[in-house]
């Protein structure tokens, strides 16, 4: 118990961790922020999964993942997405990358919490809790394409596109509904959303 961890003072760290690297944004992201949004958006597709479509999913769990599921940023950095998928070897590298971070943050814990945390940095990609985070993922990077276009920021214009048409391929009846109940807002001004 006196053992002392760096664990969360590391993820702490997620705050300095810019996202975009290569655009200009008219209000910059962090990759703690963006983890909030992706918990907050998968939390909601969970809760349509279970709610509206009578699914088994673990809201929690799904919020849980979606807190954790960039922290290895936190050592590695953010990759900007055209480096990162420019082909399957540099793709390949970054993902055992992250393994090699997550591990060593895994490692900072006192031996009581690893195998919860273990759950959450090493998820079961085949779960549906896993699968709506990665959906939630691509829908915050949506959002912010979308905020950044209203504010009159071109920059995002190409982004927005290609984020649009990965979600419309997305095999995901909680993101259909989102997209369509849900998403159209963040398009609104704030006198518009009253």
């Amino acid at each position: 118990m006196d053992k002392k961890s760096n664990f969360f003072a590391y993820l702490g760290r997620m705050k300095y961790i810019k996202r975009w690297s290569l655009m200009k944004s008219t209000q910059e992201e962090n990759i703690l922020e963006h983890s909030a949004m992706v918990a907050q958006i998968a939390s909601a597709l969970a809760m349509i999964g279970k709610n509206i479509f009578g699914k088994e999913i673990d809201v929690n769990k799904c919020s849980t993942l979606a807190i954790y599921h960039d922290c290895s940023e936190v050592l590695t950095g953010d990759l900007p997405t055209p480096i990162k998928y420019f082909n399957k070897d540099i793709q390949s590298a970054y993902k055992d990358l992250e393994g090699v971070s997550n591990k060593k943050l895994l490692n900072m814990l006192p031996n009581e919490l690893k195998p919860e945390m273990e759950s959450y940095l090493f998820p079961d990609k085949n779960s549906i809790e896993y699968k709506l985070v990665k959906y939630a993922d691509k829908i915050a990077a949506y959002i912010k394409c979308v905020e950044e276009v209203k504010f009159g920021n071109q920059e995002f214009s190409n982004a927005l596109k290609s984020n649009k048409e990965l979600i419309d391929k997305m095999d995901s009846e909680e993101v259909v509904y989102f997209m369509k109940v849900f998403a159209p807002g963040y398009g609104l001004t704030l006198d518009e959303l009253e």
